[in-house]
């Protein structure tokens, strides 16, 4: 049989890593605990991320790369404002479903940590998925979909957390959630915010 890749071992721990939080929770994020879940050993995974903080910051970087990058291109899409913001919302919460322990690295590890470098990392994402939803909601405003009077900087704080309530739903359903519903009731809550 033959060797995977670094690359293809590199996911492997990232996805162990995401599974062990959504299914056992942060306090049980181990190196011997991803080591067993992935059938490698311990020192197999220091060949791979150095410390248990590179994979941490390895993962919030695929969520810049593959996340933001999606989100940039709805946002700055020629569609118009209102379906710019519900495709905004259904990427957003297709991804964190299909990387269900991403919610809970995002808000715990990361904002419970010492850890400057995953805090920087996780404040430069939170930082652009707000100026990515002000642009959109700004877009409405200008051409008239939406109230200018509307508290328009609540919206991105409200949209930073579903994430939270995505993640209730998934704990509440075993893992499952539907995806279409979820995304409507989301986009219907912004929605009261912003008409006229």
């Amino acid at each position: 049989m033959a060797r995977k890749t670094t690359e293809v071992r590199q996911d492997e721990i990232k996805q162990a890593v995401l599974e062990i939080i959504f299914t056992e929770g942060l306090k049980s994020l181990s190196t011997k605990n991803i080591a067993k879940h992935i059938g490698m050993s311990e020192g197999a995974i220091f060949r791979h991320f150095a410390t248990k903080q590179d994979i941490l910051l390895s993962i919030l970087e695929d969520v810049q790369r593959e996340l933001i990058n999606q989100l940039r291109e709805v946002a700055v899409s020629s569609l118009s404002p209102d379906v710019r913001l519900e495709k905004f919302l259904c990427v957003t919460i297709r991804y964190l479903a299909e990387k269900r322990g991403i919610t809970l690295l995002l808000f715990s590890e990361a904002l419970h940590s010492d850890d400057s470098a995953l805090k920087s990392s996780l404040q430069q994402i939170f930082n652009i998925q707000r100026n990515l939803v002000s642009k959109i909601i700004l877009d409405g405003v200008a051409i008239g979909m939406w109230d200018d009077q509307a508290n328009i900087d609540r919206v991105p704080l409200i949209y930073l957390g579903i994430p939270v309530t995505l993640n209730i739903e998934l704990a509440l359903n075993g893992g499952l959630y539907y995806q279409t519903d979820f995304c409507k009731q989301m986009l219907e809550l912004l929605l009261k915010m912003l008409r006229k």
